[in-house]
C-alpha cells in the first residue's frame, strides 16, 4: 500500500528562512507514522531537488528529527523573495511538492 505524505503528515508547510531560503517542516502527530516515513526514506535530499527542481547542492538540509517527530528540510530560493520573478514572497505556499511524496507501507 502506498499513501501520499499528506495523507500520513499531521502538518506540512513551508515559509521564508531568509529572502534567498524556503524551509520546510513535515510534523507527525503519530510516532508510527513518522518513524514509517523515517524508515522509508522517502524524503532525501535527490528527492526533494527533484520536488522543487532544484540542484542537489541547492538543498541545504535535510534530516529528521526525532524529539519532534518531524522532519526539516531548507533550499535556496530559485528566486529571492520580493524579485520581479517571486510569485510568493513570505514562502508560505512552497509546500505542495512534499505533499505529493508516495510513501510504501
Amino acid at each position: 500500500m502506498v499513501q501520499r505524505l499528506d495523507e500520513i503528515a499531521k502538518v506540512i508547510r513551508s515559509k521564508n528562512a531568509g529572502p534567498f531560503e524556503l524551509t520546510f517542516d513535515v510534523m507527525f502527530d503519530d510516532p508510527a507514522a513518522y518513524e514509517r516515513v523515517k524508515k522509508s526514506g522517502v524524503i532525501n535530499a535527490q528527492r526533494i531537488a527533484q520536488a522543487y527542481r532544484v540542484r542537489a547542492d541547492d538543498v541545504l538540509v535535510c534530516r529528521p528529527y526525532d524529539p519532534a517527530a518531524a522532519f526539516k528540510i531548507t533550499i535556496r530560493r530559485p528566486v529571492g523573495s520580493g524579485d520581479l520573478e517571486d510569485r510568493d514572497v513570505y514562502g508560505c505556499q512552497q509546500h505542495v511538492p512534499l505533499t505529493m511524496i508516495e510513501v510504501p507501507s
